[in-house]
């Protein structure tokens, strides 16, 4: 990659978004820890400071050294980032009257300034902060308020450094992407050549070398991240990849037979292990979510392996990793908590001693979909929703039995079928911005969607009869990246008809409800 853009994460939950935004321009960017700055070469064209959840004026606030970046190469500070510059470089930072968050009309005070070119006299943007900026440096001068916060943007005089106060990355701020390419293309000069055509020809050229001549393992999981890392990975290297694909006894219903069926014209070379006794039997009994989760971890690991050492002279593991899962995995200690833990394969036998490769591991999940649909993958696999790595067991809350399973996978097919049935062209989502845009059914206007089968049983009522039997739950949620995401709103017809069909049709629920919880506070999945 010939230019880039290095965003420096101070812990902000919507630090990835900066890079989506970048990446959706074309321009390629790389995420690292405040603490953790890479070597500057030139291939990068500019710096970028996120924001935080920390004070700059807090005694042990997250510092970075800006010795050979700021005045030498372009600068943009968000949020924390602009106060970090504002404080660090001789300016004055207070807290604030009142938290300053939420939706703000910014009024551009110096339409000549390149970061605010072409953007509208007075916009909307998104304001997350307890303190605000009081004085500038010396040689910096205010481009941008608000009617609360006079030094809304900055800029200093003989360098290109920025900053704004507010977060341009997010959809709130109505002309924030605009804000960010004139950074990105304007200021640093990018020219903007990251596409999928662009990836796949590097790509396939670096595995080729790193691979030479050697033998890969993947395991499949029939979603996106791994379909897509087994296609480019074929394209590279050929019949000397080998795909696994587990039955964990965990899937949706028909998934393990459908998904081996769509890979069969893809050209993989595919090994369907079959383990569902072994899953459900090393579940017995156990309704801890944690430890549902490492047995069926443990339980993968043995089933893979199993399966791997027959295949002669493997030298290395492929792994459908993305970059959402290198950031979160990397975490920044007492700033930002790791989220999730690593949904891949880990802890294989030492005697294996296979090296890892992860062709995906610097893409977006969106990416990722372009990716695969620039290598002729089916609309069918790279368009499905995520589904969580211990599958439908944590979708049962409490103890996971064949029975629950039967029962949860019916009405999760009814919920999944009527999502694709449903014509949502009239709905009218907000805008152009807006990914659910160019939907044409429920399924891909929305992130990911499921069923809960819940531990409790309700009272109600079938034809003269009285029932006591389990409800279930609907989850279906909004997002860009899955690190935030708000529930969708349904239209009334769509959940009456889903709950009628799950009461009249699965066996043991007579109750249907819809979580209508976001992310943050919630998570997507109940366990």
């Amino acid at each position: 990659m010939t230019e880039k853009i290095i965003i420096l994460d101070f812990g902000s939950q919507v630090t990835q978004l900066i890079g989506r935004r970048l990446r959706e321009i074309g321009v390629y960017c790389e995420i690292y820890p405040y603490n953790k700055v890479p070597s500057i070469d030139e291939s990068v064209k500019g710096i970028i400071l996120s924001g935080s959840p920390c004070s700059v004026r807090d005694g042990n606030a997250p510092q970075v050294d800006l010795k050979g970046i700021k005045g030498w190469i372009p600068l943009l500070g968000i949020c924390y980032g602009a106060q970090y510059l504002a404080q660090k470089f001789g300016g004055e930072v207070e807290a604030s009257a009142h938290r300053e968050y939420g939706r703000a009309m910014m009024d551009v005070k110096d339409p000549s300034s390149p970061l605010l070119k072409g953007v509208s006299p007075r916009s909307q943007v998104w304001m997350s902060h307890g303190d605000t900026i009081t004085r500038l440096p010396e040689g910096a001068r205010v481009i941008a308020s608000t009617d609360d916060v006079r030094y809304a943007a900055f800029s200093i005089d003989g360098e290109q450094t920025y900053a704004v106060q507010f977060h341009p990355e997010v959809y709130h701020t109505t002309e924030g992407s605009k804000m960010l390419e004139n950074f990105a293309k304007g200021i640093c000069g990018c020219e903007g050549g990251w596409t999928p055509a662009s990836f796949i020809e590097t790509t396939v050229e670096a595995l080729r070398k790193k691979i030479g001549d050697e033998r890969v393992i993947l395991g499949l999981s029939g979603g996106v991240d791994s379909t897509v890392a087994a296609v480019l990975l074929n394209k590279a290297i050929g019949d000397r990849l080998t795909c696994i694909f587990v039955n964990n006894g965990l899937l949706r219903k028909n998934e393990f037979s459908d998904v081996m069926a769509s890979y069969k014209d893809m050209g993989l070379n595919v090994i369907g292990a079959d383990a569902s006794q072994a899953f459900l039997y090393g579940l017995k009994g156990v309704a801890d979510p944690e430890q549902k989760r490492k047995i069926i971890g443990k339980l993968f690991v043995d089933t893979f392996y199993k399966y791997a050492r027959t295949i002669e002279n493997a030298a290395w593991l492929a792994q459908g990793t993305i970059y959402p899962d290198v950031i979160e995995s990397a975490g920044i200690p007492g700033i930002a908590s790791k989220i999730k833990s690593h949904h891949n394969v880990g802890g294989l036998p030492a005697d294996m001693k296979l090296k890892i490769v992860e062709p995906l591991r610097m893409l977006f999940k969106d990416e990722v979909r372009r990716v695969g649909r620039a290598l002729g993958v089916k609309e069918e696999l790279v368009g499905r929703h995520p589904f969580p790595g211990p599958s439908l067991a944590i979708r049962i809350i409490g103890e996971v039995t064949e029975e629950k399973l039967d029962t949860l996978r019916e009405a999760d097919d009814i919920f999944i079928k009527g999502l694709r049935a449903y014509d949502c062209t009239g709905m009218g989502f907000p805008s152009a911005s807006d990914p659910r845009v160019m939907a044409t059914n429920l399924y891909d206007a929305i992130w990911q969607a499921g069923v809960i089968l819940l531990p409790i049983k309700s009272v109600g009522v079938m034809g003269d009869e009285r029932t006591y039997q389990n409800p279930v739950a609907l989850r279906a949620v909004v997002s860009t990246d899955a690190m935030t995401a708000d529930w969708f709103h349904f239209p009334y017809d769509f959940l009456a008809k889903i709950s009628d069909d799950i009461i009249n049709n699965v066996r043991g629920v007579n109750r249907v409800v819809y979580d209508i919880s976001s992310k943050p506070p919630a998570t997507i999945e109940w366990e």
